[in-house]
């Protein structure tokens, strides 16, 4: 038996900062560039905007950029991870987003509602009508935590077994978890389909058998990874070098196997198979990657496709329908068929930049293009890392490899990437528009 892990109120708990969101609220009805969601994509991308125009020598007024977003916190995701691998403290990876606003761009604490793209304006929750020039949506996705039956419940009781990264309420859940477990089987889960950061589920799988290894149980704990999906990963280069690491280390596998229900009394998890049949497995720990999905108001409105993401051009990042030339998208949200990661961010928000800045100006987009570039830092240990960079369909794209040599080899360098540097620089640099991925501190130039 597990001694509990203290009780939270689960994924959705937020605190209010019911000061922060007072001061920052615009009665401003009418913007030169509105912002859709002020997480990763949407700071990054409102305040690369804004210094486009000064660099051009044709600066935005101060409030001509608003932003969206009613949250009371910002978070670093990525961060989770290191929570539950006992790296860092859960607190290290939040701010009040209104603190993270500088005087120049306009925070509006308010969600939107419905799309107007024809009249270029949006209502928000409150009724309320704002109109823009430029739109660009960057509200991320949905974490569907009621996708898994039983899985909300198994969360927050704290005798469950049950934790996932995928929560500032629950990542540290995972670490008391793990640290108090000594024998018995650990299942890590991936669900079929879209989700944020496809490679953490496995990256905190790695982290919990090198720290069972490395604390002498590593022989009373069996693990197993169940995936929806059909390899260890979606570049094939790396989910080769990924299954034969899994196959060294001991670690069970079942491919095309979703997680669709958890029993937490009996410790038992059901898995739906690619032939539809079903299979129960008995757990002692389960760490559950939810399954995810396109917002509910984006999904359904005229600017969303069929599946629900907003439809942009996977080059230029502008929407498809000449219609509505005027909206743009990055990040979760958006169409783009990429892995869904800030890494894609960082390549994502200085394209997006250049083309709306240049439509704004000249009517026409610009020569800037995406190519699909995305990056998954897979952590395989304390002190080791697998750095993944891929472009559009699935090719390597490998910043490093002319220095140090082929990627899928584990280095220490990048673990230090991940722990350090890349946290140091989202809070110092992205969040204030720069830091510009694979340039790092430099804007790229486009021809």
């Amino acid at each position: 038996m597990l001694p509990p892990f203290p009780r939270v109120a689960g994924p959705r708990a937020r605190q209010t900062l019911a000061l922060a969101r007072y001061a920052s609220t615009s009665t401003k009805e009418k913007f030169r560039v509105l912002v859709v969601g002020a997480g990763s994509g949407g700071l990054t991308a409102a305040n690369q905007i804004y210094n486009r125009f000064k660099a051009a020598g044709k600066p935005l007024n101060a409030g001509d950029v608003g932003v969206l977003d009613a949250a009371d916190y910002h978070y670093y995701q990525p961060g989770w991870t290191l929570v539950g691998s006992g790296l860092s403290k859960k607190t290290d990876f939040r701010r009040p987003l209104a603190s993270l606003f500088p005087p120049h761009i306009m925070h509006i604490a308010e969600n939107v509602k419905s799309f107007y793209p024809e009249s270029s304006s949006v209502t928000t929750t409150s009724g309320r009508t704002i109109s823009y020039d430029s739109l660009v949506v960057a509200a991320g996705l949905k974490t569907n935590w009621d996708g898994v039956a039983g899985l909300p419940q198994a969360l927050a009781d704290p005798y469950s077994g049950v934790s996932s990264i995928y929560s500032y309420d629950t990542c540290d859940k995972v670490l008391h978890d793990v640290d108090a477990l000594r024998s018995g089987n650990v299942i890590f889960t991936q669900p079929a389909g879209v989700i944020k950061c496809p490679g953490a589920p496995q990256k905190i799988m790695w982290m919990t058998w090198d720290k069972y290894q490395k604390s002498g149980r590593g022989n009373n704990i069996k693990i197993d990874f169940m995936t929806g999906m059909p390899a260890m990963f979606s570049v094939k280069k790396y989910s080769d070098a990924l299954n034969t690491l899994r196959i060294e280390r001991g670690i069970g596998a079942e491919f095309q196997h979703n997680l669709i229900s958890i029993d937490a009394a009996n410790r038992k998890a059901t898995f739906k198979k690619d032939d539809g049949s079903t299979v129960d497995r008995d757990f002692t720990l389960l760490h559950v990657a939810p399954p995810m999905g396109p917002l509910d108001f984006i999904k359904g409105s005229p600017i969303a496709d069929a599946a629900g993401w907003v439809e942009i051009d996977q080059a230029t990042l502008r929407h498809v329908k000449p219609e509505f030339g005027n909206i743009f998208a990055l990040g979760d949200c958006s169409s783009l068929p990429t892995s869904k990661t800030i890494a894609a961010i960082t390549s994502q928000a200085p394209v997006l930049t250049e083309n709306l800045f240049s439509v704004m100006d000249t009517g026409k987009v610009s020569s800037a293009k995406y190519d699909g570039y995305t990056s998954c830092p897979l952590l395989t240990g304390y002190g080791e890392l697998m750095l993944t960079e891929f472009k559009y369909g699935f090719v390597p794209k490998e910043s490093f490899a002319n220095y140090v040599g082929d990627q899928t080899k584990r280095r220490r360098l990048f673990y230090h990437f991940k722990k350090d540097l890349f946290p140091w620089a989202y809070w110092n640099r992205m969040v204030d528009g720069k830091w510009f991925g694979p340039s790092g501190p430099f804007r790229p130039k486009f021809v």
